[in-house]
């Protein structure tokens, strides 16, 4: 095993994950009619290959596998984004208007979540060739050069944003590659640049799709009194909207917060997973753990996550190799920045975007996809070790 610290966090919240499936999808299961153990069982078996997903790569050659590992990944989930359209109904089911699953027999796959590593590798291997060891270049010479990165992104943005309908995924890998372009060494200008664009494209697709409105609005109308406290009233009529009709989920998540108090309602005893928060065990876990565990036990996966962004960072500021330092970072951003908007959604800071907690929601191709991206860090820390081992030796 190369960094254990980071391996025992990983499995820490992988078990937290086991037994909050546990408790928080029983409504679920009896409403459509699963056995109690429906949801726990798919998520142990998921969990189970997920931590002998990292034992295994932890132990590979990195010199060997990682580029091998990374293309692979990144081919077969963009292909699979590229078919997902034009599957039969058979095997990506329309759901709201949106196919983000593909269904083989019980098995349900999400390729998004094995693209955002992917994604992140493909990145990481073109950077460290293209663009660490070059100097300063003009903001005309550093666009030309970046170019065929942004027309990948804008691809994985028409499959991801449009035709899968699932922003939240966007903006997280919008964020991961902004500030992967700095650490990359690129000039604020084009930093700059970026935002301004990445915003209005942000706007934009908020903008042709009615749920996203709804979802701004219904968002909205639940913050805007305190933010319209601070604008004059000519502009507070005008600001104002109506109630919407979704804000419920936001009301009870929050609800479910201020129940759980320091200590919790105890194990099994929450009382908003009875219908009153839908997806309670998916993106709205954290609102369950805490009614059920209290904001004690939601402090510990705050420091858990935490703790596993340091380490990884830890390990990239010791890597030699730009592909793997720039890869263990890209990891590190994936997961803070699907942490943060997910936790700030359930609590009504920002709109809710459908992301899945780290390590702790449920969903097989989420946890998977997590254990791809550690093993593979996992992996590469063997340079980490390997470059300790000769510096003890020389100064022996």
């Amino acid at each position: 095993m190369s960094d254990r610290p980071l391996f025992y966090a990983v499995v820490a919240l992988f078990t937290l994950s086991l037994v909050m499936i546990y408790s928080l999808s029983t409504f679920t299961a009896l409403y459509y009619g699963y056995s109690d153990l429906h949801f726990f069982l798919r998520q142990m078996a998921a969990v189970l290959l997920g931590i002998g997903i990292l034992y295994t790569l932890s132990w590979l050659d990195p010199d060997r596998w990682f580029n091998r590992l990374g293309f692979a990944i990144f081919l077969l989930s963009f292909l699979e984004m590229l078919a997902m359209p034009f599957l039969p109904e058979s095997l990506v089911k329309t759901v709201l208007g949106a196919k983000r699953w593909i269904h083989i027999g019980p098995l349900s796959l999400a390729p998004v979540e094995f693209f955002k590593v992917g994604f992140i590798f493909f990145i990481a291997w073109s950077f460290s060739r293209k663009l660490v060891h070059r100097g300063r270049l003009s903001l005309g010479q550093e666009i030309r050069i970046l170019l065929p990165y942004l027309l990948v992104f804008a691809a994985a943005v028409v499959l991801i944003a449009i035709f899968q309908k699932d922003l939240g995924q966007v903006v997280v890998l919008a964020l991961t590659l902004l500030v992967l372009f700095l650490i990359a060494g690129r000039s604020m200008k084009l930093f700059f640049l970026f935002i301004f664009f990445g915003l209005a494209g942000f706007v934009a697709l908020i903008l042709v799709a009615p749920h996203r409105i709804l979802r701004i609005k219904s968002w909205w109308s639940t913050v805007q009194d305190n933010f319209l406290s601070f604008f004059p009233q000519s502009m507070v009529e005008k600001l104002r909207v109506p109630e919407a009709s979704e804000p419920y989920q936001i009301s009870n998540s929050l609800n479910a917060i201020y129940n759980g108090h320091w200590l919790g309602q105890g194990l099994g005893n929450g009382q908003f997973k009875l219908g009153y928060l839908s997806e309670v065990h998916t993106d709205f876990i954290l609102a369950g753990l805490t009614e059920e565990l209290g904001y004690v036990a939601l402090v510990a996966v705050v420091l858990l996550i935490l703790f596993i962004v340091f380490r990884l960072l830890q390990i990239a500021s010791r890597l030699q190799n730009p592909a793997y330092y720039i890869y263990t970072v890209g990891v590190a951003l994936l997961i803070l920045f699907s942490f943060i908007v997910n936790s700030y959604g359930i609590s009504g800071i920002t709109p809710v975007k459908g992301i899945a907690v780290p390590f702790l929601s449920y969903g097989g191709s989420q946890i998977l996809a997590s254990s791809v991206a550690i093993g593979m860090v996992l992996m590469v820390s063997k340079k980490v070790e390997g470059k300790k081992t000769k510096e003890e030796g020389q100064s022996e």
